[in-house]
């Protein structure tokens, strides 16, 4: 098994491109039992157009595969960035529309529920966080990142995306100094069971809701979000005028510090 699969998703159709990523990496019954309670994390920080957050319909397909495994609940949270109304991004990105396809599915505005403040011992930046209570309420994790570029953190990806897990009012200084840095100790508090992210198309410099857009036609999926952010941060120089071109991978300082965490 490869540590990162890639799918050639102009090949297939939606479908079959996200049930071979699951299963290029195990299969949806590698990662999610019968009776599971599963939380699904998208990009919803903005409502903007994919990849400026997650599509829909990719969405829909992650959710719809993850009931096929006979889960008890699939569960679709995020909190968005302060600058907006998580509600009304869930809104106006249709996410709620998911609870149609099936009674098991319940979407979470993570900023209507309880946070639970973990310590972070291996923190040098980020001493403690305060993610979602609901975390511990659930049996799995799936993390479904965009690919794109940031023009603060050069470049957005799966340890980015537990930025939606960080309790809002503790954003305020996350950008002050050694954003980066902080974005990889995040993730010392969570721990995706598996990471599918959808680089069909993806920005290659400004970013994180709007810049110029290439199509790599990709599906990424790994159990490892600092090996897929890897992965996705070299697909990104493949294109004329990116951001990230003189940048080597893994001494970018967010996939530094994961390296030196050992994050997965």
């Amino acid at each position: 098994m490869e540590k990162v699969s890639q799918i050639k998703a102009e090949e297939k159709d939606l479908a079959d491109s996200v049930k071979e990523a699951a299963q290029a990496q195990g299969g949806w019954g590698k990662f999610i039992q019968k009776g599971d309670r599963v939380l699904v994390k998208p990009n919803c920080n903005t409502a903007d157009k994919y990849p400026g957050s997650t599509d829909i319909d990719f969405l829909q397909e992650v959710v719809k595969q993850i009931l096929e495994m006979d889960p008890q609940e699939v569960l679709v949270g995020d909190s968005s960035t302060m600058m907006a109304n998580t509600e009304n991004i869930l809104q106006e990105k249709g996410v709620y529309d998911l609870e149609k396809i099936n009674e098991r599915v319940r979407v979470v505005n993570f900023d209507k529920g309880n946070w639970v403040k973990q310590s972070l011992p291996q923190g040098q930046y980020l001493s403690k966080v305060s993610v979602p209570e609901i975390l511990g309420q659930v049996d799995k994790m799936i993390f479904l990142p965009c690919l794109k570029t940031h023009f603060l953190a050069h470049y957005t990806g799966a340890l980015k995306l537990a930025v939606g897990l960080m309790r809002p009012r503790e954003r305020l200084s996350l950008h002050a100094a050694h954003l980066q840095e902080k974005v990889a100790e995040i993730n010392l508090a969570v721990k995706p069971d598996l990471n599918i992210m959808d680089a069909r198309t993806c920005f290659v410099s400004k970013g994180p809701t709007k810049g110029p857009r290439e199509h790599p036609g990709l599906i990424l999926a790994s159990a490892c979000r600092t090996a897929l952010d890897i992965e996705g941060i070299k697909i990104i120089q493949r294109y004329t005028g990116n951001s990230l071109a003189d940048i080597e991978p893994r001494e970018l300082p967010q996939i530094k510090r994961a390296l030196e965490l050992g994050i997965e």
